[in-house]
Parts: structure tokens; C-alpha cells; sequence
């Protein structure tokens, strides 16, 4: 990647002019001294007897000739020499330049990479411990969640403890009054409340873990540029005197899965806004929570005020009722003894009697003088006959005026007894709501935020 960048780089500068070496003008070649053609040579005159001297030697034509050509030789080496060192001169100075211009780019690309990855690495460190804060806060939030969850068993055990002991009233106050319909609320607003809040509990659990992954990630990347600004600070250190470099032949293949500047880039920036995002979701969802629980303590204690007041008023209400049939069994009961004291039943009873033997008494003599017994005898007065039909009327009236203050006399006795045992419901009525009810409601906590922190 780095040396895509250098080569990127190298490209894209301009690149001077290389100098062209000097041209060293060659020599003119000295004249020939003689050019007498080999077939041209005098013969000799000394016959055969000097063959083996003369054809063993060159002739001076040639000794010339061959002079010239070494001096030739020997020049156009020396041009060559000359021109070789030149080129050699401007070579090596044009690849001392390509190499200091290769290092110091390099030096330069190194270092801006370095502050890339010192940038980055800084930015992740930073979202890694604000993460990570962010996590631990939210944490204690669920821990507030969980605590408000167990807070929320005492009032639905309260509530549900209430509802069973209203059930042990007697049939005759088996009603569905405010007080039942408050406590069924009360029951669904709790019940309400615990599925809420396990449901927000798993959906802090959801972000938590979320934060962790987002997390471990940055610390992947973090970790990775760590390792890559060590590598690459070694790197920058790195010259042609350098004593622990060597050549790498497969150092310049590039892989195809390789990053590139751009996208090696975006990779962090990508984590980095993962991270955000994960962060403004935690953010949120403790604002939800702390919101919930508020909502939730609010909602509980006008409830449970709801609650407590239908039951001041129902037993407010049932003393009234029960005062009331209070004085109505005394002014029953005072009836009833004064009527027994009064004996006004027995005096009926003896009237009638008494009624009953004084008909007895015409009617006796109605029969003693009847005129068929003797026809001697008086005839039967008119007013024994009128005073027979006068006491049967009163008789009449008399036994049905009894039957009446024996009717009255049991229908109080009747009605004392339905006050004493209308007055004995009211009684257990008000003991289980005051007593039993209302007391085990001081066990209600008070504040459902205060017990979250707990």
C-alpha cells in the first residue's frame, strides 16, 4: 500500500531534465607514413639462400600500418573511457537524486501516514472509553430496571392479598364497590408496569451488548493501528546506511484484498460513527429508563392514593350504615321490650277471654228461656239477642287485633335480628377493610424510584 502511494506520488511530480553527457571530439588519425601495397614489394636479389630471413619479418609498410592501427585502438579506448566515466558521472548522480528524492518522499508519506494513523488511533482510544462509560452507565440503569421490578412484587402481593381478603366478606357484602374496582386497577396497572419494565430490561441487555460488540471492534481497529504505527515509525527511520535493511524481492507484490488509502479510511471512520450511533442509542435508552421508572412511580402512587381513599370512604360509608342500623336496632329493641313489658299481647288474650265468657252468658240464657221448652215461659227478650251479636263483633275484633300485636311483636323480633345480623356483616366488612386490608397496605412501598437505587 505504502509503496502504491510513493509510486502514486512519483508519477504525479514532475521530473527535471536529465543533462546529456559531454561529447568528447575524437582525435584525427596520423597519416600513413606509407601505404605501399604488400604486392608491391621489391624483390629481393639475394636469391633463395635469404628466403627464410625475408619471410619471416614484416615489411615497414606494414610495421607502419600496424602502429597506426594500435594507435587507433589505443584512442578510441581512451574516447570510450572517457565517455563511459561521464555517463557513469551523470548516472550515478542522477540515481543519487532519484534516491534521496525516493527517501525523502518516502519520508514524507511515512510521516503523513504516521499522523493518519496517531489521528485515528486517538479517535478510537476516545470512542473506546466513551463507549465503554456510556456502557457502564447504562448498566446501572438495568440494575435501577431489575430493582424497580422487584420493588413492583410487594405492591402486587399487597393488592392481590387485598382482593382475597375482600372475598372472606359475608355473602350480603359481596359487592363490586369503588374500593373492588380501584384494587382490579390497581392489579392491572402493576401488572402493566412489571411487563414494561422486563421489557425494557431486555432491551437495555440488547443495547448493552450491542455497545460491547461496537466496542470490541474499535479495539480491533485500535489495536491494529497500534501495531501499524509501530511498524510504520520503524520504517520511517529506515535510510540507505541503514545496517538492518535488506532486500525483500517479494516485499512489492500487493495483495488483491488489499486496502487502499480511501478506503483504509473510511474502515476506521465506519467504526468510529457505528460507534456513535450506538452511543446516542445508549443515550436514549437511559433517558427512556429513567422516564419509565418516573412514569411508573408516579402512576403507582396516585393509584395506591386512589385505592386508599375508595377504602377510607367504603369504611367511612359501612361505620355510617352501621350506626344507622345501630340505632335502629335500639329503637326495634325498645319496641320490642316495651311491648313485652307492657304485656299488651296478654291483655288481649285475657280480653278475649273474658269477651268469649260473656257471650257465653246470653247465649246460655238465650237457650235456657228458648219459647219450646215451654210455652208457659216469658218470650226471649230482643236485647239478649242484640247483646249475643255485640260481643261476637268485639269478640271478632278483639282476636283479630290479637292476631295483628302477635304478628307486630314477631315481625320485630324478625327485624332485630336481620339489624344484629346486618350489623355483624357491617362489623367483619369494616374489621377486613380497616384491619386487614388497610393495615397490610402500610407495607406498600412508598416511592418506587427511591426503592430503584437500593
Amino acid at each position: 500500500e505504502d509503496a502504491r502511494e510513493g509510486s502514486g506520488g512519483g508519477s504525479a511530480m514532475a521530473q527535471p531534465e536529465e543533462p546529456q553527457p559531454p561529447v568528447v571530439p575524437s582525435l584525427p588519425l596520423p597519416g600513413k607514413i606509407c601505404d605501399v601495397a604488400r604486392s608491391e614489394r621489391p624483390r629481393s636479389c639475394c636469391g633463395m639462400a635469404m628466403a627464410g630471413f625475408r619471410t619471416a619479418k614484416y615489411q615497414l609498410p606494414e610495421w607502419h600500418r600496424r602502429n597506426a592501427g594500435v594507435y587507433h585502438k589505443a584512442v578510441t579506448a581512451s574516447e570510450d573511457s572517457e565517455r563511459d566515466r561521464a555517463e557513469s558521472k551523470q548516472l550515478m548522480k542522477r540515481a543519487a537524486a532519484s534516491a534521496q528524492r525516493a527517501q525523502e518522499y518516502s519520508k514524507t508519506t511515512l510521516g503523513q501516514r504516521l499522523q493518519d494513523l496517531r489521528f485515528w488511533r486517538e479517535e478510537l482510544q476516545k470512542e473506546i472509553m466513551e463507549l465503554d462509560a456510556e456502557t457502564n452507565l447504562l448498566a446501572a440503569q438495568k440494575l435501577r430496571l431489575e430493582r424497580a421490578l422487584d420493588a413492583t412484587e410487594v405492591p402486587y402481593g399487597v393488592v392481590i392479598d387485598n382482593l382475597e381478603c375482600r372475598e372472606r366478606r359475608q355473602p350480603l357484602d359481596l359487592v363490586i364497590d369503588q374500593v373492588e374496582r380501584q384494587l382490579l386497577k390497581e392489579a392491572d396497572l402493576i401488572r402493566d408496569i412489571r411487563d414494561l419494565l422486563k421489557r425494557t430490561i431486555i432491551q437495555a441487555t440488547t443495547q448493552i451488548r450491542s455497545n460491547r460488540i461496537q466496542k470490541e471492534n474499535c479495539e480491533l481497529d485500535w489495536s491494529d493501528k497500534v501495531e501499524t504505527f509501530h511498524i510504520d515509525d520503524k520504517c520511517v527511520g529506515y535510510c540507505s546506511d541503514s545496517t538492518n535493511v535488506q532486500s525483500h524481492p517479494s516485499s512489492v507484490k500487493f495483495e488483491e484484498n488489499a486496502s487502499t488509502p480511501k478506503s483504509w479510511a473510511q474502515f476506521s471512520h465506519d467504526n468510529i460513527s457505528r460507534a456513535e450511533h450506538e452511543k446516542l442509542a445508549s443515550v436514549q435508552l437511559r433517558s427512556l429508563i429513567t422516564n419509565v421508572i418516573r412514569d411508573a412511580n408516579q402512576d403507582l402512587r396516585m393509584q395506591r392514593a386512589a385505592a386508599n381513599e375508595a377504602f377510607d370512604s367504603h369504611c367511612r360509608e359501612m361505620e355510617e350504615i352501621k350506626f344507622q342500623l345501630e340505632q335502629h336496632l335500639k329503637q326495634v329493641s325498645g319496641n320490642f321490650h316495651g311491648i313485652l313489658e307492657s304485656w299488651e299481647v296478654f291483655p288481649l288474650k285475657k280480653m278475649v277471654c273474658s269477651v268469649s265468657g260473656s257471650v257465653f252468658i246470653p247465649k246460655s240464657n238465650l237457650l235456657n228461656r228458648h219459647p219450646q221448652i215451654s210455652p208457659r215461659l216469658t218470650p226471649i227478650p230482643p236485647r239478649l239477642v242484640s247483646e249475643v251479636e255485640e260481643l261476637a263483633v268485639f269478640l271478632e275484633a278483639l282476636k283479630r287485633k290479637l292476631m295483628e300485636s302477635e304478628q307486630n311483636l314477631k315481625n320485630l323480633e324478625e327485624t332485630r335480628m336481620k339489624l344484629e345480623k346486618e350489623i355483624a356483616v357491617k362489623a367483619n366488612s369494616i374489621f377486613i377493610d380497616r384491619q386487614k386490608c388497610m393495615a397490610f397496605r402500610l407495607r406498600y412501598p412508598v416511592d418506587l424510584e427511591v426503592a430503584s437505587y437500593k
